[in-house]
Parts: C-alpha cells; structure tokens; sequence
C-alpha cells in the first residue's frame, strides 16, 4: 500500500527514569542501548523522518545518535513533565507532516512491523488519534493527526498526551497488532531484569 499521508516518528527519551534509578536510555540490550533498538526500529518503518527528543544526561545520550538519520532535539524543560517533550518534539516538524506517532523511549521491543500497522491504518482512514491493542488493551506508540497538534501544544505538566484520549474517544481508531509489545516498557529495575530474560519470547 503506497502511503497517501506523511507521519513522523517522535521519540520520547528526555525523562529522569526515577523509579528506575539508572538512565534506561542507556541500559544495554541486545549488544546496543534500549534507546537505540526504539530509534532503529523507528527508523526501520514507514515514519519519515524521525525526531529524537532528549533532555536527562544528554551529553551522554548524544552520541548514541550519530551517525542515524535522526534529528535530535534537547528538552531543557524536560524536569516540567512529559508534555514537554512532546511540545518539543512537534516544533521540529516541518509543515507537510500529516500526524507523529509518539514513541517511547523505553519500548525496545516494538518492532517496525507493529509501527506499520499503526501507519497503515491511519493511512487506510485518518482519524484524529490512532492506538495499537492487544488483547482489548490500548497500548503505544499512539498516533496523533495534525488537527490534534494545537491541543497537545496546550498541554502541560507530566500528563503526556493522556488528556486527549478523553477529548478524541468516539474518534479514536484501534489497532489490533500482534504483540504485548506495546504494553511494556521500563519503569523500574524489575522490568528491566523481565526485559533481559523474557524478551526472546515476545
């Protein structure tokens, strides 16, 4: 399916992680960063371009981005909250961009075939806000059509994007993919030892 609409892929990597206690960006996986599997995985989709938005130990994370075809963004607002980044992230895009899938930066395992399907889907019929589920639970990355870009610029504190969910309910698309994937990310020290041990099987 050739795709009718252009949609960028912003990736959310400026938090503190602190209930994690260590930097998830940089935590090692798989022979490279769980940062980098989400960029690279990102980067092996449809999403063009791709936006890295970082803020928490940026001189660290920098450099795990040369050399990608990215453009990476510094949150110095980033200890304000997650709408932030997000803020942040849509000020980079140029003005033929149709909609952005937020991605997290802790979710390495959500593969470029499952950021497909989302693509596909908001190709197939756009709709304002369009969420990948599995087994009857929305997960991310989520989908947001340019219409809601003034709404999510409105945003402040920690609440992400979350608020719009309410806004938008009767016009959200879902997705069924084929994967938990889009149900875990790192939150504390726990996931990131389930990370290492049980991700082959995901």
């Amino acid at each position: 399916m050739n795709a009718r609409f252009k949609v960028a892929g912003i990736v959310l990597a400026a938090g503190r992680s602190t209930r994690m206690g260590l930097t998830k960006q940089l935590l090692p996986f798989r022979g490279r960063t769980v940062l980098e599997w989400v960029v690279d995985n990102a980067l092996a989709s449809k999403l063009q371009p791709v936006i890295v938005v970082i803020g928490h130990e940026a001189e660290a994370v920098k450099p795990l981005m040369a050399g990608k075809a990215v453009t990476t963004v510094v949150n110095c607002c980033y200890e304000t909250g997650q709408s932030s980044s997000l803020k942040a992230g849509l000020q980079e895009l140029a003005g033929d961009c149709d909609a952005a899938l937020f991605l997290l930066g802790d979710q390495p395992l959500v593969t470029p075939e499952t950021i497909n399907l989302i693509l596909d889907a908001y190709n197939d019929s756009p709709s304002p806000i369009v969420m990948p589920t599995f087994d009857g639970r929305r997960g991310n990355p989520a989908l947001f059509d340019r219409t809601t870009f003034p709404r999510i610029n409105a945003l402040s504190g920690d609440c992400g994007a979350r608020a719009l969910f309410t806004e938008y309910e009767g016009e959200i698309r879902s997705v069924e993919v084929h994967t938990s994937a889009i149900h875990f990310d790192l939150d504390t020290i726990v996931d990131y030892h389930r990370l290492l041990k049980e991700s082959e099987g995901w």
